[in-house]
């Protein structure tokens, strides 16, 4: 081998080095962009919505979910309720959506007078709390409920009473510890 073809080989080698650092250091950049701007990472506090997030559990929030699309019924969303002022987040499942009366009665859940059939849980809602009476949603507002329908802090409570979409983070995409619980959110 030749000093030409030596040199060319070195030449070479430190080219496919430097290709595959830059490939690495913008696979971290795209990352660090993706989690900071377009997702929201929360530490779940409580056994609302149990049985499929639990106490501890940690989730990634799609922050730019509802950028585009309407939140949707059985959506589980985190949102900073209007009402409470703190730096809490909640995790919640939509149930009622703008312009729609929701009531609870009878330990269920009632949209628009009509039974709520297919809903996440089978759990008879021992608590209707201001949902006792019709609520009327305004065209921005969204009334959400906890799994654990009996253990739930959520919109039947005037401490959180409805959302309004300006104060929903995203839809709950993810849960990405502890590993044994990684799942994506339905």
């Amino acid at each position: 081998m030749n000093l030409f073809q030596r040199r060319y080989q070195e030449n070479t080698t430190l080219l496919n080095i430097c290709k595959y650092i830059c490939d690495v250091i913008i696979v971290i950049v795209c990352a660090y962009v993706l989690v900071s701007f377009l997702c929201f990472r929360t530490t779940v506090v409580g056994s609302s919505m149990e049985s499929q997030i639990n106490n501890g559990d940690t989730l990634i929030i799609n922050k730019f979910a509802y950028s585009v699309k309407n939140p949707k019924r059985f959506d589980c969303i985190a949102f900073e309720p209007d009402s409470i002022s703190s730096s809490k987040v909640y995790v919640k499942r939509i149930i009622g959506l703008p312009g729609e009366t929701v009531q609870i009665k009878d330990g269920a859940v009632f949209i628009n007078g009509n039974k709520l059939e297919e809903d996440i849980t089978d759990i008879n809602i021992l608590t209707a709390g201001v949902a006792a009476n019709e609520i009327k949603l305004g065209e921005d507002e969204y009334f959400c409920l906890g799994d654990n329908r009996n253990n739930s802090e959520d919109s039947r409570f005037s401490s959180i009473g409805t959302i309004k979409k300006e104060h929903i983070i995203g839809k709950a995409w993810m849960i990405i510890s502890p590993i044994n619980h990684l799942n994506l959110i339905s």
